[in-house]
Order: structure tokens, then C-alpha cells, then sequence
């Protein structure tokens, strides 16, 4: 699927939540491509804004573009080796929020779905039972308003799309969704309510504990649980 009309955000050019001599801790704005896509227009992207000032800065993992959030960088190799086997090695911890579509009736509950590319529909992913690779998500449903319920996603494995595919096959898509939602479901916000709210991983060079988080701004109406 084509991205069209791309418009990233200016402000702020970035923003930086951390850094030392080895990492870059950043608060990815939605709209904004993690790395450069196909083509002159999709150049502009977070890791091309922080290299013209990191210029040895690289993308350890990565954030789709619409959602925003915790974005970790690393400024040498070691430090990227380092953190990317974290990550293959399920050794950081991440937390995300989202709206989603309706009420979720159960509190809290976890989805064991494998998913595959779409390939037809690429960028798409789907649940596949065969093919798709495993993948689990936890979810606690924070608050329910009148016609979504914000949800606190813990994704314990890290395919593409897993939350977003996740949330649909739970019945309740995130709002703003414009790969999976459905009409209502994308009239209900501008944007995708998906935002990585605290990322946990281990200082590559000091073996420290870190925790990063960034306060998610899906704000809601009047309660009723």
C-alpha cells in the first residue's frame, strides 16, 4: 500500500528523552516514517533527521509510522549488536496504549495469534494457524468511555503490525486505523491511538537497567468503569 500525500511533522524536528556516548532514547511523533521509504518524497524520516546531528546514530528497532512513541537508537556497533540481540532475545520489556473501537467486556487477557504477511495486501499482516509465526500479546483494559476502551498492550513477541492485528481479532480495532479498522472505527480519530508508553532494556556499555517512558495522549471522555 502506498503512502500518500506524506506530510511528517516539524515540530519538534525530533525529540530526545536520553542520550550518553552510546544510545539515543527518543519520543517519535505519529506520522513520521522510522527510516526512509520508497522514493525522493518518503526520504524525510526520524533516522535521517538524527543522523544530520548523530551522524553515526542507527535504528536498533523500529515504530510503524502513524504510531508514536519510544524509539531506541544506538551511536556505535557494539552498542547496536548489543541491544538488537536484547531484542531477538526477548530481553527488553514494552508497554503500549491505544484506543480502541468499543467496549472490551473482559478486564484483562492475553492473545496467542500467529500472524504472516498478507502478501496480496502487503503491507498487511493476517492471522495465519499454518504459516504465520507465533505471537502473543497481553492487555488490560485501563478505562472504557462512552465509545472506545483505552488498553495497555504488553507485546511479549515483536511481528510486524502484532498489536494492530492483534486488537482487530480481538473485535475491537484501534481507532484510526487505516489499514485495519473499519469506517467508524477510522472516522473516531485523525490519527492511529497507538503509542509505545514505556520501553525497559539494559545500558549496552554499563549493564544498567533502564526505563524510559512517554506519557500517551489519548485522552478520554466521561467514564463508566
Amino acid at each position: 500500500m502506498a503512502i500518500l500525500n506524506y506530510s511528517p511533522p516539524v515540530t519538534p524536528y525530533f525529540s530526545i528523552l536520553y542520550q550518553d556516548d552510546d544510545i539515543l532514547v527518543l519520543d517519535k511523533q505519529p506520522g513520521l516514517l522510522t527510516v526512509p521509504g520508497k522514493g525522493i518524497e518518503l526520504r524525510d524520516c526520524l533516522q535521517v533527521r538524527v543522523q544530520r546531528v548523530f551522524p553515526t546514530a542507527s535504528i536498533v528497532h523500529r515504530l510503524d509510522m502513524s504510531t508514536s512513541g519510544i524509539i531506541i537508537m544506538a551511536l556505535n556497533k557494539p552498542a547496536h549488536v548489543h541491544i538488537s540481540l536484547q531484542f531477538e532475545n526477548r530481553q527488553t520489556s514494552k508497554t503500549y496504549f491505544a484506543r480502541v473501537f468499543g467496549h472490551v467486556h473482559e478486564n484483562s487477557g492475553e492473545i496467542d495469534l500467529p500472524l504472516i504477511c498478507d502478501w496480496p495486501n502487503r503491507p498487511k499482516q493476517m492471522v495465519d494457524h499454518e504459516h504465520g509465526k507465533s505471537s502473543q500479546t497481553h492487555w488490560l483494559v485501563v478505562q472504557r468511555d462512552t465509545y472506545s476502551s483505552l488498553m495497555k498492550l504488553t507485546p511479549i513477541t515483536g511481528r510486524s503490525h502484532q498489536l494492530r492485528v492483534h486488537m482487530l481479532a480481538l473485535g475491537h480495532p484501534i481507532l484510526g486505523d487505516r489499514l485495519y479498522a473499519h469506517e467508524q472505527a477510522q472516522k473516531m480519530s485523525s490519527r492511529l491511538c497507538l503509542h509505545a508508553q514505556m520501553h525497559e532494556f539494559t545500558h549496552p556499555v554499563s549493564g544498567e537497567k533502564l526505563r524510559f517512558e512517554s506519557i500517551h495522549p489519548f485522552q478520554q471522555e466521561k467514564t463508566d468503569s
